[in-house]
């Protein structure tokens, strides 16, 4: 009786991964469907870090830049950069939030999520 259940439980897991496996082949991984083009930037939240390093970003003053974040992370994320007057809220997973950088003021400004102090970096408008 024992084997019988431990087998039943054992042939679910294989079905339920099975059709998470087919699943994510027949609809990809969002970040694979954004649009990117050489006026916007792409800023992947995972791991406590935004593209892994928390980069620089560097725009052009005048000339307005999309900015995609989105949250590939099991954890709540945002994106707050108080010197551009932008704030995304909270992104769960795979959410994504799309804005612009537009200004006429050079200068460096810093970006942030409010969760995760570490996840930190800069806008350098030039």
């Amino acid at each position: 009786m024992l084997h019988n259940i431990i087998a039943i439980i054992v042939i679910s897991f294989i079905i339920v991964g099975s059709l998470w496996g087919i699943g994510n082949l027949l609809n990809p991984p969002r970040e694979k469907n954004i649009q990117k083009s050489n006026d916007s930037i792409l800023l992947v939240a995972q791991n406590n870090a935004f593209n892994q390093t928390n980069p620089t970003l560097y725009v052009n003053a005048s000339q307005p830049t999309k900015l995609i974040v989105l949250n590939k992370d099991f954890v709540k994320h945002d994106f707050i950069s108080e010197g551009l007057g932008i704030n995304t809220a909270y992104l769960t997973t795979e959410q994504d939030f799309v804005t612009g950088i537009a200004s006429n003021k050079t200068g460096n400004y810093t970006y942030y999520c409010s969760f995760h102090p570490e996840m930190r970096g800069t806008i350098v408008i030039s």
